[in-house]
């Protein structure tokens, strides 16, 4: 009876997931592996849980540093696209 509360649960995090985070993060990760850690054994959750918010913060971080060149990249080249004569 314990399965059906927390398989809702679940699904309604899951549904929100998408429009209130961001790629990556400790939380998103750190539920997924408390949830992973929980169905392998007695105590995992929380192993589970610490590794999946350290991937989850490495994922955070190269996507940060993803969209700080992309932005970058658009900044150097506007001012290139501006000097361009026009024909």
């Amino acid at each position: 009876m314990r399965f059906i509360p927390l398989a809702l649960a679940l699904a309604l995090l899951a549904g929100a997931a998408p429009a209130l985070a961001k790629e990556g993060g400790c939380l998103k990760y750190g539920a997924a592996g408390a949830v992973a850690g929980h169905m392998v054994g007695s105590g995992h959750g929380v192993a589970g849980a610490a590794a999946g918010c350290a991937l989850g913060a490495h994922e955070r971080n190269k996507a940060e540093k993803r969209d700080a060149a992309q932005q970058q990249n658009q900044a150097q080249q506007a001012p290139a696209q501006q000097q361009q004569p026009t024909r």
